[in-house]
């Protein structure tokens, strides 16, 4: 809450205010002998601004815990579609990725391509352990759902402190970070989560040991790498808007693009299981994505020269 109120005050000072009182700013400036004190009118704008923004932000931030809730008590109430269609799906034989990659491994003769052909058995071990989880899954769920709205309120807080023509560059903003959003998610969940679940689940150091794996450990696992592909495909927004306060600039992309691929390659190794295959397959978006990125800012860039030609 405090890095985005400064965030929006350090650019909203720029220009003028849209949210503050004119009649009392009026009133506080006139002073005796009809002269005015630019200081004493610049300390009360801050100081009215300052408390105002807070209002403004502090029902922002009311209405989208509101929308989470209400997208939490939705899956909370569905809780069958999201645990087994949803969450627990990935682990069985008849996933739809699970299905293809057991369709190539027979089409090519491979077997080591065939993933989840045995069920993993989840089993739980503690006594509030389903009802914590079904409580974190409806709250996950309510972020998910509701990401677009999040990010929509984020947008209408920080509106009013853009220019008119940087309000019209920015207002697809909420529309692609929803849909790269989206992406990610779907791409994790049906690509990366399957290839994790094969491979921590079926991994052993011994035949005496049986893998039981525990509720908690499983929805931990799912979660974080659904998220983890929510966030990383974010990449093209975070570099429009590093590149619109000239912090990213084209010419430094590309010097140092061996330097990112590595870095991207590492960022894979995080959120897919050890192994080489997982890892090239989650790379390979995130290259895509970083070139995006490159194209993204060159579009800035040449905009901002568009603009210091005009002015």
């Amino acid at each position: 809450m405090y890095i985005c109120l400064e965030f929006y005050w350090s650019i909203s000072l720029q220009i003028k205010p849209k949210h503050a009182n004119l009649n009392l700013m009026a009133e506080q400036e006139k002073l005796p002998g009809g002269k005015s004190t630019n200081e004493n009118r610049k300390k009360k704008e801050e100081e009215m601004s300052f408390l105002e923004h807070l209002e403004v932000l502090r029902w922002h931030l009311v209405r989208a815990v509101v929308a989470v809730v209400i997208f939490a008590i939705l899956a909370f109430a569905n809780y069958h579609f999201i645990f087994d269609t949803l969450i627990l799906k990935p682990k069985t034989p008849e996933f739809a990725t699970n299905q293809f990659f057991n369709w190539i491994s027979q089409v090519l003769n491979i077997p080591a391509l065939a993933i989840n052909d045995k069920p993993l058995q989840i089993i739980n071990i503690n006594m509030a352990g389903q009802f914590a989880t079904h409580i974190k899954i409806s709250l996950l769920a309510g972020v998910i759902l509701g990401f677009p709205y999040l990010f929509w309120e984020f947008w209408r807080f920080i509106r009013p402190a853009l220019y008119e023509k940087e309000q019209k560059y920015a207002t697809g903003a909420v529309v692609y970070s929803s849909l790269l959003f989206i992406i990610g998610i779907l791409f994790g969940y049906y690509l990366i989560v399957p290839l994790s679940v094969n491979f921590l689940g079926s991994y052993d150091i011994s035949d005496q040991i049986t893998n039981q794996i525990n509720l908690s450990s499983y929805i931990s696992t799912v979660s974080s790498i659904v998220l983890a592909g929510g966030v990383v495909f974010e990449l093209p927004v975070a570099i429009y808007f590093l590149s619109k306060v000239g912090l990213v600039t084209p010419a430094f992309m590309r010097r140092y693009r061996r330097h990112a691929y590595v870095v991207l390659l590492l960022l894979s190794a995080i959120i897919t299981p050890p192994d080489v295959f997982s890892q090239i397959m989650v790379c390979f978006p995130l290259v895509f994505l970083y070139e995006i990125g490159i194209v993204i800012s060159k579009r800035v860039a040449k905009k901002r020269e568009e603009d210091l030609l005009e002015a």
